[in-house]
């Protein structure tokens, strides 16, 4: 497997993202996260009419044969009785086979970062934040405490607000260098996305799709199509990732 933190992306993956039809899923991911896909192949299908969304927040099934795994994968998670709610539907298509295995190809090309090093980078972020606080409460319940020895409280003070420089030092560089990589691209992924946005054009329709892909439903124009994604359940899971 390919280094997502520094190694340049495969040829072969170069020549995809060159090409004039660039591809709308691997952006989808890259720009965002599986869930990100489970929201462009909807937008996708509704615009070549074999997926009808309404403003009310449902998905009805018009053509059950899909162009792709991916849709097939939407299809699949509307049910047989060809309707559901768009909310669950976008739920279970980002936890589908298609999109792992996406998510997969993307981290062997080095596009994008492995679920293990987001998570670990993450957990070591959230124990350093964690330990922000605790440092200083800990330093004033030392100095406020009934005196044990004859060490002064300067010293003590000083003991307690050199870690406390420590960790905030450390948040510091993580915010800096680490962050980029908690992402799911990965920096040769960003790359690829920046000249992405260069190369877009304007008026078609893979343009439209493209911006969905990096900017997420948010880039809908249509008011009754956006409107569609603003319904949510009122309690729903999100989908599990990858691991």
């Amino acid at each position: 497997m390919r280094n997502p933190h520094g190694e340049q992306p495969s040829p072969r993956e170069r020549r995809r993202f060159s090409r004039t039809k660039v591809p709308l899923y691997e952006a989808a991911f890259l720009s965002g996260d599986p869930r990100r896909v489970a929201d462009l192949t909807p937008v996708s299908m509704a615009r070549q009419q074999p997926l009808l969304l309404a403003r009310t927040g449902w998905a009805t099934v018009v053509d059950p044969r899909g162009r792709d795994e991916m849709e097939r994968s939407v299809i699949r998670a509307i049910g047989p009785e060809g309707q559901s709610r768009i909310e669950p539907v976008r739920d279970a298509t980002a936890a589908a086979d298609a999109v792992g295995s996406l998510g997969d190809r993307l981290v062997s090309a080095g596009l994008a970062v492995p679920y293990e090093a987001r998570s670990d980078v993450a957990t070591a972020i959230r124990q350093v934040r964690l330990a922000a606080p605790v440092v200083p409460a800990l330093g004033a319940s030392a100095l406020l405490a009934p005196a044990q020895s004859d060490i002064p409280a300067h010293l003590v003070a000083l003991w307690f607000a050199l870690p406390f420089v420590l960790t905030l030092s450390c948040l510091a560089i993580a915010r800096i260098e680490i962050h980029p990589y908690a992402q799911w691209a990965s920096p040769a992924g960003q790359r690829l996305l920046s000249a992405l946005v260069r190369r877009s054009g304007a008026g078609d329709d893979r343009t439209y799709l493209t911006s969905v892909a990096v900017r997420g439903v948010r880039a809908i124009g249509e008011p009754d199509l956006r409107a569609a994604f603003a319904h949510r359940e009122p309690h729903h899971e999100a989908f599990h990732r990858r691991d």
